[in-house]
């Protein structure tokens, strides 16, 4: 099977940010937490404590915040800095390299400055343990020479506010972890708040939408404000050349039946994907590494880019043996069912567990 049939880096409905989102995502991101839509517990927590850190005067205590990607985090840490009158410092895990390079970040910070990594969980050790007295005690620890003359100073730091931002919380160390005072999880968003989302972006964009445009576009963005903002101007290219430029219900949905993408979110390669299970493994169970190989792709881009809504949305298991798709599957994509074993019937079939 040809790998590039997939076209895995570009597919418009992944997750991941891409230099296409580039051109109007900045202009398109809230500046105030009031205009920020979505995430209402986060939201109600987070002006608790930027109220009470300005009331105090001090900085606020540092965040992680984690979730699937696309959800907002960047965005919602740039809200923080704003509300908390600040400049921000954007970084990532993997572009800090060295001890070096993360002691030139913090020392150049001023009183109450946020500092926002990105990915942090992809932090190497050796820099990771440089945060710790960073964040506890807004100090940094420097060893300075070799051997029985090397000797430790101290450099003491502006109070600032770390934000953490990661995919995977599971991946970050214990320690550092628990050095976060704050720690929010962002959840999936409903149709109804992603089109309030689509709707004030159309405005910004300058589009004419309907609610019935909106919602459609909404129901398909797998609860994600970057797919839909994605799909937003696809449809938008489609109702300036397809139609009179405004986009409705009857546009959006000939937009995105022409971009291959279903009722449910599904695009073109989520679909192959099922198909490959139940036709060449009769729907499984399949290992991870096997289905990996029959798709021609890595077994972890499977796992970050297409399980996860796949079993969100029910269309796909993983049992002691591998992964197994549903009967949900089968009646989305029309093909006649097959009898699936139960999780317990595959326990009982199969001792062994395959990732």
């Amino acid at each position: 099977m040809d790998t590039n049939e997939f076209d895995f880096e570009n597919r418009i409905m992944s997750t991941s940010y891409s230099a296409a989102d580039s051109d109007t995502e900045i202009s398109l991101r809230p500046k105030t937490l009031e205009d920020y839509i979505g995430q209402e517990k986060v939201k109600e927590n987070l002006k608790v404590y930027i109220e009470a850190a300005k009331k105090r005067g001090d900085p606020l205590d540092h965040v992680l915040l984690y979730g699937p990607p696309g959800l907002g985090k960047t965005t919602l840490s740039n809200i923080i800095a704003a509300e908390m009158g600040v400049n921000i410092r954007v970084t990532s895990g993997p572009a800090i390299e060295k001890q070096g390079d993360l002691a030139a970040i913090l020392t150049n910070l001023n009183e109450g400055d946020v500092l926002f990594i990105d990915e942090i969980h992809r932090l190497s050790r050796s820099v990771e343990e440089i945060l710790y007295p960073a964040m506890e005690d807004y100090a940094l620890d420097i060893i300075i020479g070799n051997g029985p003359s090397a000797r430790s100073i101290r450099i003491d730091l502006p109070r600032f506010t770390l934000i953490g931002a990661t995919t995977r919380a599971g991946q970050m160390t214990t320690p550092l972890r628990d050095r976060f005072g704050v720690i929010l999880k962002l959840e999936l968003y409903s149709p109804e708040e992603l089109a309030t989302i689509v709707r004030r972006n159309a405005g910004i964009l300058e589009m004419e939408i309907t609610d019935d445009g909106a919602i459609e576009i909404a129901s398909r963005s797998r609860g994600t404000p970057r797919i839909a903002n994605r799909l937003l101007k696809r449809v938008r290219d489609f109702a300036q050349i397809m139609g009179d430029g405004r986009i409705d219900e009857r546009i959006a949905n000939y937009a995105l039946t022409k971009l291959e993408i279903d009722q449910l979110g599904l695009d073109n390669v989520d679909r192959r994907m099922l198909e490959t299970i139940i036709k060449f493994y009769n729907g499984g169970p399949v290992g991870l590494e096997t289905l990996a190989a029959t798709v021609g792709e890595e077994a972890v881009t499977l796992e970050d880019m297409y399980e996860p809504y796949l079993m969100q949305i029910g269309f796909l298991s993983r049992t002691p043996r591998g992964r197994c798709v549903t009967h949900l599957a089968y009646d989305h994509l029309g093909l006649p069912r097959v009898q699936i074993p139960s999780q317990s019937e595959q326990m009982k079939l199969f001792g062994a567990e395959e990732n």
